[in-house]
């Protein structure tokens, strides 16, 4: 069973590119090792402001998938820099 999720965020105290792939990069390696998921920028690599990231897990318990992006989406929402704001988890 595979699960992904789609999750845009507003980072609204970066300034530049620089700032923002910082926050991205050490974002994306805290939710590789902590939750052993594939992690990468899907779209709005040029504008500093925003992002779009896709998280993908794969599970042979739908449940415990579940729980993994409920945790993923936890960390997310811990980060002070930016703000998540449209979610979508497909199961497939």
């Amino acid at each position: 069973m595979i699960i992904s999720l789609e999750v845009e965020c507003m980072l609204y105290d970066g300034h530049s590119l620089k700032e923002k792939r910082s926050v991205i990069k050490r974002l994306i390696a805290r939710l590789r090792n902590d939750f052993n998921v594939s992690v990468t920028e899907l779209d709005y690599h040029d504008l500093w402001q925003r992002t779009k990231l896709g998280v993908v897990t794969i599970t042979n318990e739908r449940t415990h998938g579940e729980q993994v992006m409920q945790e993923v989406l936890r960390v997310i929402d811990t980060y002070s820099e930016l703000e998540r704001t449209i979610t979508n988890m497909d199961v497939v």
